[in-house]
């Protein structure tokens, strides 16, 4: 499965969005826009993973949440579930399957993206069984890959990619450097498949409640050398 490239997203939004919503067209536009950007750092995966991430952050935060707080794994779980149920040609699980072998797999055995192990390596009492916990979320992945659970395939990816992303944004890591590349790498990957499909999907579901995005464009909006109107 060859993975979409921001020029065929953006045609095709730019295609549709005459009967789009105007949030759902908001959401899609920020969400291709940093796509975009992820595809020009092929050589620089940790650009790539914090702008495909910033990518999903466009396409799931929710300003309903704003007032009773879900946590982030709860509100991408729901998105996942969303676009896997309007996912009817099946492209995610094929995707998921394409690369279980590959990145995917790898991510899903290495610790360093286990939120349990480095609880228990920071001190934090109750996570002395990460081991445990550790095989028992990879038997629960095999599991559901064999029922074919694709939302909750991706929910245990997308949650060791958050510790990934936790790690980025908040200076855990050194840019560029040669120790845990792995997840880096894999994480890229995986985001650089999974990303333009669920984008994909969102396009083609326009009518679906999306969620309306916390920071919606406030005042006037800003004119291209067009005159028309250009989304931020």
């Amino acid at each position: 499965m060859s993975e979409l490239t921001f020029k065929y997203l953006k045609e095709k939004e730019r295609a549709l969005r005459v009967g789009f919503p105007e949030i759902m067209g908001l959401r899609v536009h920020r969400a291709i826009s940093w796509i975009g950007r992820a595809q020009k750092e092929q050589g620089d995966p940790d650009a790539a993973f914090l702008f495909y991430w910033i990518a999903f952050n466009a396409a799931y935060a929710d300003e309903n949440n704003a007032e009773t707080p879900l946590s982030e794994r709860s509100q991408f779980d729901d998105l996942l579930r969303q676009i896997v149920r309007l996912d009817e040609e099946g492209r995610l699980h094929a995707a998921i399957w394409n690369r279980f072998q590959g990145p995917v797999r790898k991510l899903l055995e290495n610790r360093y993206v286990f939120r349990p192990f480095w609880l228990n390596e920071n001190g934090v009492s109750g996570n002395e069984g990460w081991k445990r916990k550790f095989i028992a979320s990879a038997d629960a992945v095999r599991r559901s890959m064999m029922d074919r659970d694709t939302a909750r395939v991706l929910f245990h990816i997308f949650d060791r990619l958050y510790v990934l992303r936790c790690q980025l944004v908040h200076g855990g890591t050194t840019w560029g450097s040669y120790v845990n590349r792995d997840q880096v790498r894999d994480g890229a990957a995986i985001l650089a498949t999974l990303m333009p499909l669920m984008v994909d999907v969102m396009l083609e579901n326009p009518e679906e409640d999306w969620g309306r995005p916390f920071y919606p464009i406030v005042g006037a909006p800003k004119r291209g050398k067009s005159g028309t109107a250009r989304l931020m």
